[in-house]
């Protein structure tokens, strides 16, 4: 309140010396007005004096009326709105900073999201390549295994081949022997 009152008090000294600088001006000007034929500014004319003066103290008068009763009445609004404004820019800032953090826990929620999926996916992949790897050995096994049964029946009919031959082969040399005596 003490800053408005000083503020007032610097405007009432500014339009008092305003005035008094248009009142010097216009006598300053009035011997031109004559000659140019201004009759407003003809101040050999006791009524023209006379409305400067009054004109002057009226103008005073409702200068500070105005600046006791109605500049305080439009310094409250304005000083009302510039702290609703105020407020509004520090909730908007604070919106602000809060849709930040939003945005913020949100883009890390969506790095942690994409590091667990291509872990996941690094997983899966992992388990598809180790299953793969251990159906390929238990192919491998059984394959071995059937391999080694393959040859062991191999090796068994060949055995009995070896020996059935011996036989064959005894009775095919008593056969030639008998035809040939």
């Amino acid at each position: 309140m003490a800053r408005s009152a000083v503020s007032i008090t610097r405007k009432a000294a500014s339009s008092l010396a305003t005035c008094a600088l248009a009142l010097s001006l216009l006598v300053m000007a009035a011997p031109g007005a004559r000659a140019v034929g201004m009759p407003q500014l003809d101040f050999a004319n006791p009524l023209v004096i006379g409305q400067v003066i009054w004109g002057g103290a009226i103008f005073l008068v409702l200068y500070l009326l105005l600046s006791r009763s109605a500049l305080p009445r439009v310094e409250k609004v304005l000083a009302g709105r510039r702290q609703t404004i105020d407020n509004d820019l520090d909730i908007a800032r604070r919106a602000k900073q809060d849709a930040d953090a939003a945005v913020d826990e949100l883009h890390q929620a969506r790095r942690s999201a994409m590091a667990e999926a291509q872990a996941n996916v690094e997983k899966v992949v992992e388990d598809a390549r180790l299953a793969a790897l251990r159906q390929t050995q238990d192919m491998n096994a059984r394959l071995a295994q059937e391999i080694r049964d393959a040859e062991a029946r191999v090796a068994h009919a060949r055995a009995e081949a070896l020996g059935s031959l011996r036989q064959i082969a005894g009775d095919t040399a008593q056969t030639l022997v008998h035809q040939v005596t």
